[in-house]
């Protein structure tokens, strides 16, 4: 558990109802999925790699892209994904539409539209802006590069549902909250929205079964 994390949950708990979830499933690190399913990658193989996982499990997205990598020869670069042809990377498992989100991602990076891997000093409103216009990466995917690559602390992917069915289960309400909705209560949670969202997510899948890779 980092430091930060530690100073996050303490920050949560002044909220009785997050204090009682941080109780019952602990204090989530939302910043080990990288190191703990794909630690060597670059920020581009990592933002492929969450094009690759839209609508399917993390599982499903592993063996997808593992075959990406191997039919490109090791290395998932913008330039070794440009080499492949669409069909490539059909055959690899891929949606028509997948094939062309990720061959514009890596057109922009290699005509530096957009800087995978120097995004240190981005704040968060310019990096989503510069994601979010690669076609076929929306919020929900740039908000999990944010979280999962760049650690950041205060993202709240207030359009998922699983975010949101959490909320609804936690605090009681009679109809799962809006988008709107969840961006208000979640404005106390500030600047540690991040760690909050990790908590949710746990919650939810002790109270479902289900991922937080369910989309809106």
């Amino acid at each position: 558990m980092r430091r930060q994390s530690t100073t996050a949950y303490r920050h949560l708990a002044a909220d009785p109802v997050l204090d009682g979830l941080i109780a019952s499933f602990g204090r989530p690190d939302p910043f080990d999925w990288a190191e703990r399913d794909f630690p060597s990658s670059t920020n581009f193989e990592a933002m492929a790699l969450h094009i690759v996982g839209q609508q399917i499990s993390i599982a499903a997205a592993l063996t997808i892209f593992a075959r990406v990598t191997a039919a490109v020869g090791g290395a998932v670069t913008p330039e070794s994904l440009l080499a492949l042809a669409d069909n490539d990377l059909r055959a690899c498992g891929l949606s028509r539409a997948k094939a062309a989100y990720l061959h514009d991602l890596a057109q922009r990076q290699v005509d530096g539209a957009i800087d995978l891997e120097h995004m240190d000093d981005v704040d968060d409103a310019t990096a989503l802006t510069g994601l979010t216009a690669v076609h076929g990466v929306g919020l929900w995917s740039a908000q999990m590069f944010l979280i999962h690559q760049l650690e950041r602390p205060d993202i709240l992917p207030a359009g998922d549902v699983g975010i949101r069915r959490a909320i609804q289960n936690a605090w009681h309400l009679t109809n799962i909250p809006s988008v709107e909705e969840t961006r208000r209560r979640a404005t106390a949670w500030a600047p540690y929205r991040t760690c909050a969202a990790a908590l949710l997510w746990a919650s939810l899948r002790n109270h479902t079964a289900l991922h937080p890779t369910v989309r809106p």
